[in-house]
């Protein structure tokens, strides 16, 4: 479904010479444009593999993100990972990654059939039903397995229309072209900006559904939560928009299964009454949104794709930048 609401920026390194710098961001640009290329040009049975096997060697090639990783399926197992299998699930976690890049790739030219085919869904009864309320409905999600699929699947095969927010990033042809690819896909793209509030708001007033990636606080305002036993802060606005819109939370994760199969996850609305000061019920709602990511990533922790520092203890541990971390 997009990073929606959590997309990583792609740092350009604007040390160098504005010249360099372009260089760079020409390069990075037509990268992505070779993947989907070679991604669209390959049969499944062969791009598959090949992707797993690009995934594997990122992860040895990116060792300080290896580390991050670890560090975060440690906290989702509660350290029951420990030794070859954190190593595993590590390995695993990249494969999974380079798999939806695979996917994200290919989505623009899926066609109804092949999504329907390959999804199913449990709990897409409480999506039916906060829409049935008339106020839309917030999906709110973790960077979990194949969620570009699960967004893919609501536009075209259930005809939601999705509003899915992003975060920019350079070099902007290449956001302009992941913008292209989303459309194409059924979803309409806002990139996370001063009107961004105002454009979920009038989506959720059209009774529309604002798909939101809220595992990760990129701006640092957050609410502070207690996230898999340590404290942190997740992103404010799927609480700030639902109370305000008097809309709904619908935690969802989306999970790949063997094969080109996919199975998704839609969890009960959040409790979203009024029992104080705005602030203190958004910190309770991010809190119990926070407790619903965790059940949801536990469930298969080898496709969180998460290996950024998300936890203030992870500050220790420098991580930088790289083409990557883009949506």
């Amino acid at each position: 479904m997009g990073r929606a609401g959590c997309t990583q920026r792609v740092a350009s390194a604007r040390k160098q010479s504005p010249h360099m710098a372009d260089a760079r961001d020409k390069a990075i640009f037509w990268a992505y444009r070779a993947g989907s290329s070679a991604a669209n040009s390959v049969p499944p049975r062969i791009g598959e593999p090949v992707a797993r096997g690009i995934g594997r060697m990122l992860s040895y090639a990116m060792p300080t993100r290896r580390r991050m990783s670890a560090r975060h399926l440690q906290r989702a197992s509660g350290g029951a990972l420990r030794g070859m299998a954190l190593e595993r699930s590590v390995s695993e976690a990249f494969d999974s990654y380079a798999r939806y890049w695979l996917e994200m790739f290919r989505l623009p030219n899926a066609v109804k059939s092949d999504l329907e085919h390959h999804f199913t869904i449990d709990g897409y009864e409480h999506v039916e039903a906060a829409l049935a309320k008339g106020n839309g409905a917030i999906i709110a999600l973790p960077h979990l397995g194949g969620w570009e699929f699960a967004g893919a699947w609501m536009s075209l095969v259930k005809q939601q229309r999705l509003l899915v927010v992003v975060e920019a990033l350079d070099p902007p042809e290449l956001f302009e072209w992941f913008v292209e690819l989303r459309n194409a896909m059924g979803m309409e793209v806002v990139a996370a900006g001063d009107d961004t509030a105002a454009r979920c708001l009038q989506a959720l007033r059209d009774n529309r559904l604002v798909c939101l990636l809220s595992d990760r606080d990129l701006s640092g305002d957050g609410i502070e939560v207690e996230f898999f036993g340590e404290r942190t802060t997740l992103p404010a606005g799927p609480a700030m928009l639902a109370i305000r819109a008097n809309s709904q939370i619908l935690a969802v994760a989306v999970y790949f299964a063997k094969g080109r199969e996919h199975t998704a996850t839609v969890r009960p609305a959040l409790d979203l009454r009024r029992e104080g000061k705005l602030r203190a019920d958004m910190a309770r709602v991010t809190q119990d949104l926070a407790r619903e990511f965790e059940i949801l990533i536990r469930a298969a922790p080898q496709q969180w794709h998460l290996m950024q520092p998300n936890w203030p203890s992870d500050q220790e541990l420098p991580v930088r930048a790289t083409p990557w971390n883009a949506p």
